[in-house]
C-alpha cells in the first residue's frame, strides 16, 4: 500500500511538474497562411518541437489576411504568450502589433519572411538567400564548363525582395564561378518570366518563354514549385531533353525526387521545419534566461547547394513540404 502511495505522489508530482514546465513556457505561433505546403510544414514543426520541449502552444493561421494577423497577435499577448513565432504577412502592416507585443514582455521572434526594421524583435531566423543562391550558381558553372548557356529566369512576382536576393546570388554565384574555371562568362539570360511562387504559374511562364526562345538549355527558378511546373511546360512541348532545371531555393519534396531521378540539377536548402525549429530553439532558451550576450537581428540555417551527391541527406518522403 506504502508503495502504491508512492508511485502515486510520484506521478502526481511528474504531472505538476510538466504543467509548471507548460505555465513558464507559452508559445504563441502565428502563420501568415497555412495554404500552402512550406508554410503548413512551418507551423506542424514549430509545434511539434515547442511541445517536445515542454511549452503550452497557441498556433493561429492568419489565411494571409494582415487584420486577422494584427488581431491573432494581439489576443495571443492577451493570453499571456511568453514568446510569439511569427511568419508575418506584411512586412510593414506587422510592426505595431509585434512592437506592442515586445512593450508587453513578450520575446518575438520573425521566421522567413522579412519584418520591417522599425519592428522590436528578437532576431529573424530564415535561410540566406544569397548564399544559397552562391552556391547554386558555382554548381552549375561547375557542371556547364565549356558550354554556353541559354538561361530563362523564372521569378516570382515583381519587386519582391526575397526573389531579388535569390536570382541575383545564382547569377553571381555562376558569374564567379566561370571566372574561375575559364576565365570568362559564357551565359546570357534570354529572358524573365514571372510564375506567383507556383506550379501553374511557371508552367504558363515557360510557355511563354520557350515561345520566344527556343534555344533555351538551363531553367532556372527562384523556388522549386515554379521550376516543377516549367519542367512539366517543356515535357509537354517535347523540348525538356538537354535542358538543365534548378532553383535558388527551398528543397521541396517533390524536387528532391527529380533530383534523385537524374531530372534535375539542384536547389539551395530552405527547409521550413529547420527554420521554425530554430526560432523554437532561441524561444525557449530566452524564456529559461539561458540567451545572454548580443543576439544578431537575423539568424541564418547553414546554407546548402542539395545535388544528386548529398541529396538523400535532406530528402524525407513523410516532410509535409
Amino acid at each position: 500500500m506504502t508503495a502504491l502511495k508512492l508511485a502515486l505522489g510520484a506521478a502526481v508530482s511528474l504531472v505538476a511538474m510538466t504543467a509548471a514546465q507548460a505555465a513558464d513556457c507559452k508559445i504563441g505561433i502565428s502563420m501568415k497562411t497555412l495554404d500552402a505546403p512550406y508554410f503548413a510544414a512551418q507551423e506542424v514543426s514549430a509545434k511539434k518541437h515547442a511541445e517536445e520541449l515542454g511549452c503550452e502552444v497557441i498556433s493561429v493561421d492568419a489565411q494571409n489576411d494582415l487584420n486577422k494577423q494584427v488581431a491573432d497577435v494581439e489576443d495571443m499577448v492577451a493570453q499571456g504568450i511568453g514568446a510569439l513565432i511569427i511568419n508575418p504577412r506584411d512586412s510593414k502592416g506587422l510592426v505595431p502589433a509585434v512592437n506592442a507585443a515586445t512593450a508587453a514582455g513578450v520575446k518575438v521572434f520573425v521566421i522567413d519572411s522579412t519584418l520591417d526594421p522599425q519592428a522590436n524583435f528578437v532576431t529573424l531566423v530564415q535561410s540566406s538567400n544569397s548564399q544559397n543562391g552562391l552556391l547554386v550558381g558555382q554548381w552549375l558553372a561547375d557542371s556547364t564548363k565549356g558550354k554556353d548557356l541559354k538561361i530563362a529566369l523564372i521569378s516570382g512576382d515583381k519587386g519582391n525582395e526575397v526573389g531579388q536576393e535569390r536570382r541575383l546570388g545564382v547569377l553571381a554565384g555562376l558569374l564567379e564561378g566561370q571566372l574561375r574555371n575559364e576565365g570568362r562568362a559564357r551565359f546570357e539570360v534570354v529572358g524573365q518570366g514571372w510564375g506567383a511562387w507556383g506550379n501553374e504559374g511557371g508552367l504558363k511562364a515557360m510557355e511563354d518563354l520557350l515561345t520566344a526562345n527556343p534555344d533555351i538549355n538551363v531553367v532556372l527558378g527562384e523556388n522549386d514549385s515554379m521550376v516543377l511546373g516549367a519542367q512539366k511546360a517543356l515535357e509537354q512541348a517535347g523540348r525538356s531533353e538537354g535542358v538543365l532545371f534548378l532553383a535558388a531555393a527551398d528543397g521541396q519534396k517533390e524536387a528532391l525526387q527529380q533530383i534523385q531521378a537524374g531530372k534535375y540539377g539542384a536547389t539551395g536548402l530552405n527547409d521550413p521545419a529547420l527554420v521554425a525549429a530554430t526560432a523554437v530553439d532561441m524561444a525557449k532558451k530566452m524564456l529559461d534566461g539561458q540567451m545572454e550576450g548580443q543576439i544578431s537581428k537575423v539568424t541564418y540555417t547553414t546554407p546548402v547547394a542539395i545535388t544528386k551527391d548529398n541529396v538523400e541527406q535532406y530528402y524525407k518522403k513523410d516532410a509535409v513540404f
